[in-house]
């Protein structure tokens, strides 16, 4: 019996270091969310009522895909609402955050944004431990804590809290392990509930005591880590009830093309009626000639090589999109690595001069993007910030301006970028931070963000009188009434006309 269960403990090790080695996936990925058991009810279940709830129906095949359209069903005609959304990137160079650590002009908007869109790289240490070993979550841990203190207690100091979510006198618990004798990732080994609760526990509740008009407070709808890449979202309060369809895509490109040391998190997700991906990269490294190329390589494969799982048609609402490219709004962002096309002494002059312009003309990205290479039809602010790396860490200084052999030359460049492509994006801001934490400088945009959402959404409101109803709200109610009438009219004439259901329709009216 020993001898047994040590044979499938052997064999359970060696599939699942196979498929982390070879980023194969086992199901759909997974990822933690505020209400991640409502995600699992939504995979799980196929609901066959039309009412409010239960708005999930199995559709047969020979209904066409435009029977599902708005247009056809008679929804009423969707409005425009616009929103705030912050994004933002940091290649942290491996390094944890400590307790003294400030995140204030890093997350700093004139007023909060609605949505928080926060990617990071390198939040462990690109070493073979931890690419190969058990994925060390502390440090996801700890800016999870970091962001939401920030996001939910802007008078407060914004300092990593060590008493807050992570046990620093069990360690042991939170360590990537040194040995693959262990045959167990942590959150197998803990169990899902469990894992989340140890690391994420008390981060999102839906009581926030800071919350006000001032500060709505926000609560964590998705984070996934790949490695050193990591990718979260914070959404508003009170927009939480609008989100539905969320799903996560990693791409690894790292060692053999596979490990996940370079690669993609993309977060996929509907928030009211409009469909947003969010891509965290982190490309190719390396500044000789033709480095380029593969980065290149990198965007192209994780373009074709991103899917997300099928959803369950809902009635009245689109299908989601199963790549990165069917969505209606797409963020990329992350440490794409790009450098500057020569390394000539004039780089350096034009850099003590200011002359941002002069330099951009020797950008790799916008060259490849100009040739149409890559990110063909995708916008980029404009950039009037200096290169966001390498610096020498704890410095204003770049390492290229430095005698200091222990240091790689590196020509300043801007590795870390924001991307964007899609209708009703409005990009308001696009700067960079000063954080010294690490050798790359943190970059931030703040958009404008359009959003679909039926008249009924805009409308109905819940009054402050729970005795009293608007009368404005009645014309949006009678619409969405006749939209459910007709649809159901709409059902029943399909199903009657289909060969396949015609006979059981008869059976049922004939009871």
């Amino acid at each position: 019996m020993k001898t047994e269960s040590l044979r499938h403990s052997k064999g359970s090790w060696a599939k699942m270091n196979m498929r982390k080695w070879l980023n194969l996936k086992k199901g759909v990925d997974g990822f933690h969310s505020d209400f991640s058991a409502n995600v699992a009810a939504d995979r799980n279940e196929r609901r066959k009522s039309c009412s409010d709830d239960g708005r999930y129906a199995v559709v047969p095949e020979e209904l066409s895909e435009e029977w599902l359209r708005n247009d056809d069903i008679g929804w009423p005609k969707q409005e425009k609402s616009d929103l705030s959304m912050f994004v933002g990137t940091w290649n942290v160079g491996g390094n944890s955050p400590h307790k003294g650590l400030d995140v204030k002009d890093f997350l700093r908007t004139s007023s909060p944004a609605d949505i928080y869109v926060i990617g990071f790289q390198e939040i462990v240490p690109l070493n073979a431990g931890n690419v190969l070993g058990t994925e060390n979550r502390s440090p996801a841990a700890k800016w999870l804590s970091l962001i939401h203190e920030a996001l939910n207690n802007p008078g407060l100091p914004l300092n990593y809290n060590s008493t807050t979510n992570v046990d620093h006198n069990n360690q042991s618990t939170l360590k990537p392990r040194a040995s693959f004798s262990d045959l167990l990732s942590l959150e197998a080994e803990l169990g899902q509930e469990k894992f989340f609760e140890t690391n994420f526990g008390g981060l999102c509740d839906d009581n926030n005591g800071a919350a006000n008009d001032a500060n709505p407070g926000f609560r964590l709808v998705v984070s996934k880590q790949m490695v050193g890449i990591f990718l979260c979202v914070f959404i508003r309060n009170d927009l939480c009830q609008y989100v539905s369809d969320l799903k996560v895509s990693c791409v690894g490109r790292g060692i053999m093309g596979y490990l996940g040391n370079k690669g993609s998190i993309s977060i996929s997700m509907t928030l009211h009626r409009t469909t947003f991906c969010f891509v965290c990269t982190h490309l190719a490294s390396g500044e000789k000639e033709g480095d380029e190329f593969k980065r290149n390589s990198d965007v192209i494969e994780i373009l074709k090589k991103t899917r997300f799982s099928r959803s369950f048609r809902t009635l009245g609402k689109p299908v989601p999109p199963e790549n990165i490219l069917g969505h209606e709004k797409i963020i990329w962002l992350g440490d794409l690595n790009y450098r500057l096309s020569s390394t000539s002494n004039d780089l350096l002059e034009s850099l003590q001069r200011n002359d941002w312009q002069a330099l951009l003309e020797k950008d790799q990205l916008k060259i490849e993007q100009k040739a149409g290479r890559i990110f063909k039809g995708w916008e980029e602010g404009k950039i009037c910030f200096a290169p966001t790396y390498k610096y020498i860490t704890n410095s204003d200084n770049y390492v290229a301006q430095s005698s200091t052999p222990k240091e790689k030359r590196r020509t300043p460049a801007w590795c870390d970028r924001i991307l964007w492509k899609g209708e009703g994006l409005k990009q308001m801001s696009y700067v960079r931070s000063e954080s010294k934490f690490s050798d790359h400088r943190p970059v931030y945009s703040l958009f404008s963000v359009q959003v679909n959402l039926p008249l009924y959404e805009i409308k109905t409101t819940k009054p402050k009188d729970p005795n009293t109803l608007k009368s404005s709200l009645l014309p949006a109610c009678v619409a969405k009434v006749q939209a459910e009438e007709l649809l159901l009219s709409k059902t029943k004439s399909c199903i009657e006309s289909t060969p396949r259901f015609s006979a059981v329709a008869k059976k049922l009216t004939s009871h």
